[in-house]
């Protein structure tokens, strides 16, 4: 096969990664100059018209939705919360759980709240570092934590959002009569969870206390882990609860926690370790208040989720889609009403009887949040676009095929003959180096979806093989979140130590290829059972 497709390919990420790493760009700049540099190269040697190209941007923009979205609207709901004082009422009760039990604490607090922080749209890098600095925990431990707490469950992440993005870009690879539901989809990607949340929890150990502190807490560590693995286990097997497997897994950590303390004799709520300062504010501020956007948020997609009736309307029959607008002329759906995003906006509005904003609160949240969210929003979509302007290259509207092949199938084509039977192998790897260029699982799974699955065809793996693939690269991409620059200088930013990321990514980088690479002999496993 000819070298020079794959080199123009290849081209773009380059740029992308070197304007990372090597220029200290944001993810939004980088991904802009990397779609900039994508579209010349479409126009210029794969035969993609300029139409083409805008419209799988356009698409890609779209597509992007249940992922920049759910970033808008959740870091509105987090503004409104902070202006309001919930989210210091949030604070001081979390800093009274399981003081007395560090292993505990770690694996309630990161694993458990984070998770089910991020289920429902917060976000566990910009709060939990300043809880675990008032908690005593050292500036590292505290950028650290929070970013690989709840890699496990980036999956299931923002209520589902990345299994659900790889589900509408398999379906749109596998053509009509051969689509795939979300639980088959979960089927597959729930049994990595016990191993990667496992092996997640010994690293959050290693890194508070080394060897010594692995020693103290291997049993909260492994019974956090088959919690969890269970837990998923049964959420994964109903269609209408996959995306709820986030909320699930982190409520129940912190019961099973919750538990294991109460079986061991230690305290759960400590109060005497917070200041007067915090009592009286807590004594003001009812802890049910602060929690009320997101018990709303919770109540809101159970009830939309769980009734299978409503969720078949939802999800299946109400699909919104928006025709006429990609290049190949297949509809979007965009399932407006069963989305994250939707629902978080509604909580939120039906939160502000509750917390009683003065006009000035209201007017600095918008500030806050249209200082905050425009970015970042932009980075989550513009990486989507990449991914669907690679997936189109080649096209030609006219013929209503591919007068070139894409650069996803010359990437696919390049892996299949290079790695052949051990593409298992780096799969994972390849997500990983995904999820640090993106700084999402969802932009990972929606840039390198198409091209794996291809890949994983070309070598002739069956249906379960394809999704053992897609899942080990979607897993490589969550472990990218304790190397990503953007999540890490978040959580640095939160705690006024912006520059300190980098001893972390340092720290986090060789834990971070130790649990690739053992994900990756998982993938191979898998392989040899089912594909």
């Amino acid at each position: 096969m000819p070298i020079l497709p794959l080199v123009l390919t290849l081209l773009p990420i380059i740029v992308i990664l070197c304007l990372l790493l090597l220029f200290r760009k944001p993810a939004d700049v980088s991904g802009a100059l990397g779609w900039l540099t994508i579209a010349v190269i479409a126009w210029g040697f794969f035969q993609t018209s300029p139409e083409v190209i805008l419209r799988s941007t356009a698409a890609g923009l779209i597509r992007s939705f249940s992922v920049s979205l759910i970033v808008a609207t959740s870091l509105l709901q987090m503004a409104l919360m902070e202006k309001t004082g919930a989210l210091r009422r949030i604070i001081i009760f979390i800093k009274t759980l399981a003081s007395g039990n560090q292993a505990v604490q770690i694996m309630m607090i990161n694993i458990g709240f984070g998770t089910l922080m991020v289920a429902v749209g917060a976000t566990p890098v910009s709060i939990l570092p300043p809880i675990l600095i008032a908690m005593g925990y050292s500036t590292t431990v505290a950028i650290a934590l929070p970013a690989i707490g709840y890699d496990s469950l980036c999956t299931y992440a923002l209520l589902g959002a990345p299994i659900v993005v790889f589900v509408d870009i398999a379906n749109n690879f596998l053509g009509q009569g051969q689509e795939i539901s979300l639980h088959q989809a979960g089927s597959i990607f729930f049994m990595f969870l016990p191993l990667v949340s496992t092996l997640i929890g010994f690293c959050m150990l290693w890194i508070v206390g080394r060897w010594q502190a692995v020693r103290r807490g291997w049993l909260p560590c492994l019974i956090t882990g088959a919690v969890i693995g269970i837990v998923s286990w049964f959420s994964n097997h109903f269609d209408n609860l996959v995306v709820l497997t986030g909320v699930f897994c982190g409520m129940a950590v912190v019961l099973a926690m919750a538990g294991y303390l109460r079986m061991t004799g230690g305290t759960l709520i400590d109060r005497s370790i917070l200041t007067a300062d915090e009592q009286a504010y807590a004594r003001r501020f009812p802890l049910w208040k602060a929690f009320t956007p997101w018990m709303l948020l919770v109540v809101l997609i159970l009830s939309l989720n769980i009734p299978q009736e409503m969720f078949t309307l939802l999800y299946r029959t109400l699909k919104l889609p928006i025709t006429g607008l990609t290049a190949d002329g297949k509809p979007l759906d965009t399932r407006i009403l069963w989305q994250a995003y939707t629902w978080i906006l509604v909580s939120t509005l039906l939160a502000l009887p509750v917390l009683r904003p003065t006009g000035r609160q209201l007017r600095e949240t918008l500030q806050l949040w249209l200082k905050r969210a425009p970015r970042p929003v932009f980075a989550a979509a513009v990486f989507f676009a990449i991914g669907e302007v690679m997936n189109m290259t080649g096209y030609d509207m006219a013929a209503g095929s591919y007068v070139a092949p894409s650069m996803v199938r010359v990437l696919a084509d390049w892996s299949a003959q290079g790695f052949q039977s051990a593409y298992g192998l780096v799969v994972t790897f390849i997500g990983l180096f995904g999820g640090f260029l993106t700084g999402s699982e969802a932009s990972t799974i929606a840039m390198f979806a198409k091209y794996t699955m291809t890949t994983a065809k070309n070598l002739g793996l069956s249906s379960d093989g394809l999704l053992i693939i897609t899942a080990g690269l979607a897993f490589g991409g969550g472990l990218a979140s304790v190397v990503s620059p953007a999540k890490l200088q978040n959580a640095a930013a939160a705690i006024d130590r912006i520059g300190e990321e980098g001893a972390v990514i340092r720290l986090a980088f060789i834990l971070a290829l130790i649990l690739t690479g053992v994900t990756s002999l998982f993938v191979v496993i898998l392989l040899a059972v089912y594909g």
